[in-house]
C-alpha cells in the first residue's frame, strides 16, 4: 500500500514501548503521545511548499524560506486532543478543524456527531490526527466528510494501526497518505488493537474505570 507510511526511528520504538505499558501514568502517557506525534508530523510535512522571503540578519540581508501553504489540523475528538500540542509547537499558525466521532459499541463503526471547520477550509491542506487507526471506520468517515466539503488535499497521522484498518480505508481513500508509528498484529473481538495500548482517550484524560 503505497499511501501507508510507517515512520521508523529508534526513539519512536523506545517511546512506543513506554506508551504501551499499562503502568505508564497519564501525565507521562500524554507526554509520549506528544513526542511521537512530533516525529510523525515531521515526516508528514516534508513535502510542504515553500516560498522565498527577504529578511535581514544581524549581519546582512538574505533570502530565507517560509511556508507557502495554508494548513488545517483536524483532530478526531476526543483522543486526538493529546496530539494537538505537538502541532502548535511545529505549526503555530495552523487552523484547527474539529471532527467528532463516537464509536458504536455494537457495530464498532464511527458515528459522526460534531464538526467545526474554518471558513476557508477548502483552501487548506487538511491533516487529520487520531492516535488509533483500528478498523478504519473513523478515518473513512472523516475523509468522506472533508471531501464532501470540497477539501482536496488530505493527510492522516496516527500512532497505532492495523492492516485490516488500512485495507478497509484504501477501498475508499487510497489517495490519502497515512503516516503511522506502528502497524500492530490485528484486532480483538471488540475491535481494539492488539497488542495496542488500550483506550487512548481514557489514558490521555485519565478516565479509566
Amino acid at each position: 500500500m503505497k499511501n501507508i507510511h510507517q515512520v521508523k526511528h529508534p526513539l519512536i520504538e523506545h517511546k512506543l514501548g513506554i506508551l504501551r505499558d499499562k503502568e505508564t501514568k497519564p501525565f507521562q502517557f500524554r507526554m509520549l503521545i506528544d513526542e511521537i506525534s512530533t516525529f510523525l508530523l515531521f515526516e508528514a510535512t516534508k513535502d510542504l511548499n515553500l516560498k522565498d522571503k527577504e529578511i535581514s540578519t544581524p549581519m546582512a540581508k538574505t533570502t530565507a524560506k517560509e511556508l507557502d501553504e495554508k494548513i488545517m489540523i483536524c483532530p478526531i475528538l476526543r483522543a486526538a486532543l493529546g496530539m494537538l500540542e505537538s502541532v502548535f509547537k511545529l505549526i503555530p499558525n495552523a487552523s484547527i478543524g474539529f471532527l467528532g466521532f463516537q464509536r458504536d459499541e455494537k457495530t464498532f463503526k464511527a458515528q459522526f456527531y460534531f464538526q467545526k471547520l474554518p471558513k476557508d477550509a477548502k483552501e487548506r491542506l487538511a491533516i487529520i490526527i487520531d492516535p488509533m487507526f483500528a478498523t478504519g471506520s473513523t478515518a473513512i468517515e472523516a475523509c468522506d466528510f472533508l471531501k464532501e466539503q470540497g477539501i482536496k488535499k488530505i493527510k492522516f497521522i496516527s500512532i497505532l494501526g492495523t492492516l485490516e484498518g488500512f485495507n478497509n480505508f484504501n477501498r475508499f481513500h487510497s489517495d490519502v497518505d497515512v503516516f503511522i508509528a506502528s502497524i500492530d498484529k490485528g484486532l480483538d473481538e471488540n475491535a481494539y488493537i492488539i497488542p495496542g495500548l488500550g483506550d487512548a482517550g481514557d489514558r490521555v484524560f485519565n478516565t479509566l474505570e
